[in-house]
């Protein structure tokens, strides 16, 4: 155990935000960047940890609209990659759709992550779902070629083509 005591260190945070709470907020200046605020010294942990203002950055600026087109953009790599129009057995055709499948994976996380940022839990769960996608995709191709997996007609074991 620590030898902290919890009781006064929350008595000096509750001190510190009645202090911060007494003071009126400045107005913006339109001529210059608002300078930041000093940080009090409190724990980063704890109760304290998730108030704004205790060291703990606020949500980003951007609005939601390009979370959606991000993960829209996303969600359409994913759906078209089912309708690949070129052969992708083996050789460059199958370099040509592996690559796109890459670019399914990299969408969804890329989604995932501004998603994740923007608190955007149902966005999120389905950009995870797209990276999911992805993997499986690429994994289908993949495997049966490394030895892992039963190679079949659509998925040789073969890489090249003959």
């Amino acid at each position: 155990m620590t030898d902290r005591d919890w009781d006064a260190e929350l008595k000096k945070i509750d001190a510190e935000m009645a202090k911060q709470a007494s003071r009126p907020a400045p107005a913006p200046s339109r001529a210059t960047a608002p300078a930041p605020a000093a940080q009090p010294s409190a724990p980063t942990g704890g109760m304290a940890g998730g108030m704004a203002g205790f060291g703990m950055p606020s949500a980003p600026a951007t609005s939601n609209f390009g979370v959606y087109a991000r993960l829209t953009l996303a969600v359409a790599i994913g759906v078209g990659i089912i309708f690949w129009p070129y052969a992708n057995r083996c050789g460059m055709g199958l370099a040509g759709y592996l690559g796109a499948v890459g670019a399914v994976v990299v969408s969804g996380a890329w989604s995932a992550v501004w998603t994740f940022r923007h608190r955007a839990g149902r966005a999120h769960v389905l950009a995870l779902l797209l990276v999911l996608w992805g993997l499986i995709l690429a994994s289908l191709d993949v495997l049966p070629r490394i030895g892992y997996a039963e190679p079949t007609v659509e998925h040789p074991a073969a890489w090249a083509c003959e």
